[in-house]
This record gives C-alpha cells, structure tokens and sequence, in this order.
C-alpha cells in the first residue's frame, strides 16, 4: 500500500453542541471515552444509545464504571446515566454495536490502577473525605481481583439495555469496540492484543456467535523503524468488496525509540487496509499530521468520515473526509476547539436519518471543571 495522501488544513464546519451529561462539582463528575450507536433502521426511528467510562473521580481512578445513556429525541435530550457495569477495577473505553432488533453489545477494558501515581498521591488531597473515599476504592484493587478482572471484556443485551448478560473475555482492545458485519452477521474487532507486555500487536479476530468466541484473522504489519509498542487504540470500517480500513493512533512509549526519528508525529495515526476479510493486511502508513485516536464510519454518501482528538492548542475535535476509499484524506475539520486543554477527545460518530452526522466525544466544559460527555451534530461539507 502506497502512504495516503493528506491535506490538512483547519477550518470549520456547519455544527450545533450540547451536553449528554456534565456534573460539575460533584466528586464522582468525571466521564470520558465515550462511544455511540442508533438503534433505529430504514423506516423505523430509533434511539441514541452512549456508553462510556463515568461517574469517576479523575482521568486515572480506582472508581471508573460503564454508564449508559439513551436519548429518544435526536440527542435534544438525554437520561440519566445507568450503571451497566462496575467491576472491582477500573472500568475505562466504553464501545457500544447495534446488532440489530434489541440487541446490543457493550465492551470494555479494565486497568490495574495501583501502577499509577495516584495510588500514591491521593492521600495527599486536602479534603479528608476523598481521601477516604479513595481508601475505600482502592481496597477493591486487590490481587485476587486483578487476577480474575484484569482484561478486555464484553457483554451482551437482548433488551435494548435494560437488562446485560455476564462479562465475557475479548482477545483485544479498542476503545470503540468492533463493528458489526451485518450482512455476514459477524463481528470484526480491530485492536491491540490485551497485555501490559510492550511488544503485543495490532490485530483483527472475527466472532461468528455474537462475541463469545473470537478467531484471530490477521496481524498488522509495522511501519518500517517502529515498534509495536508504538501503536494503540484502532478503529476499522467495512468497504465494498470484503475490504476494511483501520485507522491506529501511534505515539512515542517510554524508553523505545522515537517516530520522530522516522518523520512520524507523536500522537498521530497510522493507516492500513484488507482485501481479504481482515486476515492479511498491507504495512501501517503514517498520516502524517497530529491527531488521534481514530473513530472512522461510512456515510450512506459514501464518504469516509474520521473523527479524532486534538491535542494541540486550540485543544478540541475535528474530522477528516475520504471520497476515495481511504487513497486520500481531507483533513482538519473542526467540529469544535474550545476545549481548556488536552484531556478530551476519543469521539465517535453515527449517521442520522436525514444524512447530518453526530458526533459524541469527552471534554471539559471549563476550566477547572471534571471532564463531561458532549455531543455535537454536524454536516458534511
């Protein structure tokens, strides 16, 4: 595969915002890495459907659990969030599939948060009763439950959410999940071999029984000069023709060598494509540009659209556009940059009955705010 060609240039687009859910103020306020699905079909409406990591109390946490939201009314409006999943680490990276009729599939992974500096700093805060409180989550983080929980999980609905089906173990992780193959009625999950080993893969495995039991498809191969520790959180959409597009957010690990040293920016994205299903996949390319991670879809126009976070001042989300399959990326569309600073981003998009894409993704509000979920609904230019 010969390396994309990217334009990237910021300007706006025609956009309206609002909030899913923000609770400023409140000690378990934070939410971030959200995902979103529509559960409507050709001339049936259905609802918007959000999943992500919330009612925590900072970026890294003991407390993290999924939460799910719905809105009824094209996201005017939104529920309160529900607990769908609390395990006794943190819960981080909520994905969320429509599969068809009620059925839903819900993932995660989860994180051994005692590695981190706030195991250690947290009782250094000021306010004795988060000192407390964070006490009494991190006594849940305890070897017997890192040994059981520790991993990449899924969980079904067959009840549009009402009720979930007990977590079952996922060969990867994406923050996304994987998307559904609705003509194959199958799952193709495009993620990064669960470890906390360096050295572990970006890869594809295809689930044919609704995500119990998954078979390895194929390995992506590295950018010449990189390392695998180098690349995480993919997301892949289907083409015509058994053909897929993955997109991989790389950014410098550590010790290991730099991209810099091999003209790729820190905290940009890879590219990469199957002819085959997703069993051989052409060599990662870069980008080229600053920006991750990835969450691309297909429009029913179809143009490629991919939504990414942006680091950098003006911190916020922007998009790129491909009319030719991936060959070439307009990039820089910028949903919103208002955002106080880096931590934000992870969005994900579905498409709405008339054709304007939504747009769900995490950031603060203000500054000194925890960060909260956030919508936006958009045109394509």
């Amino acid at each position: 595969m010969s390396r994309p060609t990217v334009l990237d240039r910021p300007r706006p687009v025609r956009a309206e915002h609002g909030v899913i859910c923000a609770l400023p103020g409140e000690f378990f306020g934070y939410f971030g890495w959200p995902s979103v699905a529509y559960t409507g079909s050709p001339g049936s409406p259905g609802e918007l459907v959000v999943v992500a990591s919330g009612l925590r109390n900072a970026h890294v946490d003991p407390f993290g659990r999924t939460v799910l939201l719905r809105s009824s009314d094209e996201g005017r409006t939104w529920d309160t969030p529900t607990v769908i999943n609390d395990l006794p680490i943190d819960d981080r990276d909520a994905g969320i599939v429509f599969l068809g009729g009620a059925q839903l599939l819900a993932t995660w992974f989860t994180s051994d948060t005692r590695r981190y500096d706030i195991a250690r700093t947290y009782r250094d805060l000021p306010d004795p009763e988060a000192v407390a409180r964070y006490e009494a989550g991190f006594r849940r983080v305890s070897d017997a439950n890192v040994r059981r929980w520790l991993g990449s999980w899924a969980r079904l609905s067959d009840d549009n959410g009402d009720t979930w089906s007990e977590p079952f173990y996922a060969p990867v992780t994406a923050p996304h999940g994987p998307i559904y193959l609705p003509g194959e009625r199958a799952l193709l999950y495009l993620g990064k071999v669960f470890t906390h080993q360096r050295d572990q893969f970006i890869q594809a495995w295809r689930s044919d029984d609704r995500a119990h039991t998954w078979h390895l498809q194929g390995t992506v191969p590295l950018y010449p000069g990189t390392v695998a520790a180098q690349y995480h959180e993919p997301h892949v959409v289907a083409l015509p023709g058994n053909r897929l597009l993955g997109l991989i957010r790389v950014e410098d690990h550590g010790d290991g060598p730099r991209l810099a040293e091999v003209g790729v920016p820190h905290f940009s994205m890879m590219q990469t494509t199957s002819s085959d299903g997703g069993r051989t996949w052409t060599t990662a390319q870069p980008l080229g540009f600053h920006g991750s991670p990835p969450h691309v879809i297909r429009h029913s126009s179809g143009v490629l659209v991919a939504v990414y976070g942006y680091r950098l001042a003006p911190f916020g989300e922007r998009a790129m556009l491909s009319r030719d399959d991936g060959a070439t990326w307009d990039a820089g569309y910028v949903l919103r940059d208002d955002g106080p600073d880096g931590d934000l981003g992870y969005p994900a998009s579905v498409e709405l009955p008339d054709g304007t894409l939504f747009t769900v993704y995490y950031q603060k509000r203000a500054p000194g705010e925890p960060c909260s979920l956030l919508w936006t609904r958009w045109e394509l230019p």
